[in-house]
């Protein structure tokens, strides 16, 4: 199989190297990744500027074997994650781009769930793959520390991905798969919590004594007791599997 490989941390953050590792298992992996961090950019595109498209040599890594590096096909971007997925179609995959059989992204660093799918560098690349076709697939991972514990969730990442592949799939569909920190006691379907952020910005002085604000936030989840949401399945040690769809048409409102 022909596998896209997307993320927002960057080239060379952990969890895209533990990711491009595993799916090796399943195919021959093609990564477009940032040149650095592009997190909570969503969809966003570089417009007015260009973008590099630069190729990685992995003959001196000490990140994969050499069976693995001949599986893999590593590039760089100025760009963000949204414009890494169309780099790939438009550029190295543009002879045909139905040769990608599916695409993943990450793994991200921090919670994709509830409202934070919709600010997601990590998703929307995944939405931006969906709008051309692709099968998508986003991990994410409830811990910011860097470098983190992926043990745990490493053993299911395969396994979720040969599941959902094997799932029907209509246009406008991605999954969004979020897992907690640490031990793990399985898998659940789940739906968005409704959520919001607040205290979104904290104040600072700056040493020439100019005022600074800086995003920051705590989530509140405005549903804490409804048991089939990806918060509360991440609240209680299990991987969130929620269905995701561009459509953004509200049908209770026509």
């Amino acid at each position: 199989m022909e596998i896209l490989l997307i993320n927002d941390d960057g080239w060379g953050a952990q969890g895209i190297l533990l990711l491009t590792k595993l799916m090796t298992k399943l195919g021959h992996v093609t990564v477009v990744a940032p040149d650095g961090a592009r997190s909570s950019m969503s969809n966003a595109m570089s417009m007015g500027k260009p973008l590099t498209l630069d190729r990685v040599d992995l003959t001196a890594s000490e990140d994969f074997t050499d069976e693995e590096k001949a599986k893999i096909d590593v590039y760089m971007s100025n760009g963000q994650p949204a414009d890494c997925v169309k780099l790939a179609l438009n550029v190295l995959f543009d002879d045909d781009p139905s040769r990608i059989d599916f695409m993943v992204s990450g793994i991200n660093h921090g919670s994709n769930a509830s409202i934070n799918v919709v600010y997601s560098g990590t998703m929307g690349a995944c939405f931006t793959g969906v709008e051309h076709g692709l099968k998508a697939i986003g991990f994410s991972i409830y811990d910011n520390e860097r470098p983190t514990d992926l043990s745990y969730f490493e053993p299911y990442i395969v396994e979720i991905t040969r599941h959902l592949l094997e799932q029907p799939w209509h246009r406008g569909l991605c999954y969004n798969v979020n897992a907690p920190k640490g031990e793990l006691k399985g898998m659940k379907w789940t739906r968005q919590a409704f959520g919001h952020w607040e205290k979104e910005i904290d104040t600072r002085i700056n040493a020439d004594g100019k005022t600074e604000y800086w995003i920051a936030g705590v989530f509140v989840n405005e549903e804490p007791d409804a048991t089939d949401t990806d918060e509360w399945a991440v609240a209680n040690g299990y991987i969130s599997i929620q269905p995701c769809n561009v459509d953004m048409t509200d049908y209770k409102a026509l």
